[in-house]
């Protein structure tokens, strides 16, 4: 884990606030949790970056847990020219199609029941393994899905953070 300042933990920190939000929000669509990131840097390291958004991230409540979620495409179905949730959903690359036909059954039956996609942290999952989680947690009731989704969510979001402030561009 990155735990001292970086190239782009330094970008980050003196970008201007709109540039900074449209990062953030590239991570995470919920306004809340970008505004909250936003107001607190400069950050001195990643690992303070982190807390910060794990912060933000419990403090979410329902409406702003909805708006981060809607920014992501169901599993085995990534945005038409999205590298980030075709490099996350990587695992279901070489699903057959019997496995893409199953996990689109079972999406639909989660967000029916959920009212929401089936949001998990699918990198370096297989499709198998995302299938089995939604069978899983399409058990939960509505507290513990929202909880595992809060979870789920908060690792998505370290993931992409740590991109942004690895990123050495100019």
């Amino acid at each position: 884990m990155t735990t001292t300042s970086t190239p782009g933990l330094a970008r980050f920190n003196t970008s201007k606030d709109d540039a900074a939000l449209a990062a953030l929000h590239e991570v995470c669509a919920s306004s809340a949790w970008g505004s909250k990131l936003l107001a607190q840097r400069p950050y001195a390291t990643a690992e303070d970056l982190f807390t910060a958004s794990d912060a933000a991230l419990a403090e979410l409540g329902v409406k702003d847990l909805e708006e981060a979620m809607a920014g992501h495409p169901p599993i085995g179905r990534p945005k038409p020219g999205d590298p980030t949730s075709a490099r996350e959903q990587r695992g279901m690359a070489g699903a057959s199609e019997a496995l893409k036909a199953e996990l689109l059954e079972l999406n639909l039956a989660y967000q029916e029941k959920f009212g929401h996609v089936f949001l998990i942290c699918a990198t370096g999952a297989t499709g198998e393994q995302m299938r089995d989680a939604v069978k899983t947690r399409i058990g939960n009731t509505a507290e513990e899905e929202r909880e595992t989704v809060r979870t789920e969510l908060g690792k998505i979001n370290r993931i992409r953070l740590t991109r942004l402030v690895e990123e050495d561009k100019d």
